[in-house]
């Protein structure tokens, strides 16, 4: 069946991507597949980059690690949701290791599985996942593989970023694992006193620029297009879209896009995106709907019905334009798309 909507996945890209922050991290890079790659697949992602070199994995839920499907010997997949009290009976089925973010877990881990290995979260002040430093003690008779920490500020220069670091290295002083790992993609731009012995890059892999340390470096991954479905002329004085939001100044060619909210292409890009044909920009026009946008193109004169436009996704550029963050941006595309691994 045709589909009047592309997704085109740079395999590639990706690859140089992980490359970068494993060569910035100065230590094995994982990979972050969560949320179905980030919206792209997770599947293809990881075959590329276990191609590539990368060895770990990391998903959210036991669901996610189970639609994975099997991965070849030596390879590592960590569940970063932990073992619920739902969850004993799959984690117990699978390869993957679960990461323990609670006092409860821990004791549900040691009841069913004390002797598997396992990885650890410490929550060193996010307040979201993870063990406090002063709850180690329960992770007496765990086989840690990895403990796990989670910088909330990486992003920015932030006073944050270093006490995190101060408490997480405190922990990691005190509780023997096989390995440390505490940073994103972001915290991967912090410096090499972040990176520890594991990263997990999520967000750069598929083309976002965390910080400003990674432009110029990371490349772009997702290209996402759509087809037109009319060419109209709007007449000077009328308007286009819901909320008649835009007016036309004089009369006004405009492109009707296959495209629209549905698909992850959200309505803060009404009258603030853009669309690419060749050389041409097409800026939004007016609200974006449900599956419908507007384009200006008079500057295409020969843009028509059938043909092909690509939507300005470039992840940095798309989140300054939207206001939407760059994860959003990629984690929201829809089901509609073609895609196309290239």
């Amino acid at each position: 069946m045709h589909r009047p909507l592309r997704l085109t996945v740079d395999r590639s890209a990706i690859q140089a991507n992980w490359r970068w922050l494993a060569d910035r991290a100065q230590v094995p890079a994982g990979a972050a597949v969560k949320a179905d790659g980030y919206g792209v697949g997770a599947r293809q992602t990881t075959e590329a980059l276990i191609e590539a070199g990368c060895r770990d994995f990391f998903v959210s839920s036991w669901a996610e690690a189970e639609a994975l499907g099997p991965l070849s010997s030596g390879i590592s997949l960590v569940v970063l949701h932990g073992v619920g009290a739902d969850d004993v009976s799959a984690a117990l089925a699978s390869p993957a290791r679960p990461c323990l973010n609670s006092v409860e877990q821990v004791a549900r881990w040691k009841e069913v599985a004390v002797d598997r290995p396992c990885d650890v979260m410490i929550d060193t002040g996010m307040n979201r996942l993870g063990l406090r430093p002063t709850e180690i003690g329960s992770l007496e008779g765990l086989a840690i593989d990895t403990l796990h920490s989670h910088l909330a500020c990486a992003d920015e220069d932030n006073a944050m970023n270093s006490m995190q670091l101060e408490r997480f290295s405190a922990v990691t002083a005190v509780v023997p694992a096989r390995r440390r790992a505490m940073s994103n993609s972001a915290g991967i731009c912090l410096g090499r006193d972040y990176s520890f012995d594991l990263v997990r890059p999520g967000l750069a892999l598929y083309g976002g620029v965390p910080r400003s340390e990674a432009e110029g470096h990371i490349r772009q991954v997702a290209r996402v297009e759509a087809q037109v479905v009319q060419r109209r002329t709007i007449p000077a004085g009328e308007s286009c879209g819901y909320g008649a939001t835009f007016i036309a100044h004089e009369d006004t060619e405009a492109a009707i896009l296959n495209i629209g909210y549905a698909d992850g292409y959200l309505r803060g890009f009404s009258s603030h995106g853009s669309a690419f044909l060749g050389e041409y920009a097409l800026p939004v026009l007016g609200r974006v709907s449900m599956d419908l946008i507007a384009v200006g193109c008079s500057a295409a004169p020969d843009l028509k019905e059938g043909d092909w436009v690509e939507i300005d996704y470039d992840l940095p550029t798309a989140s300054r334009q939207s206001g939407l963050s760059q994860y959003e941006l990629l984690t929201v595309l829809g089901s509609r798309f073609e895609r196309r691994w290239v």
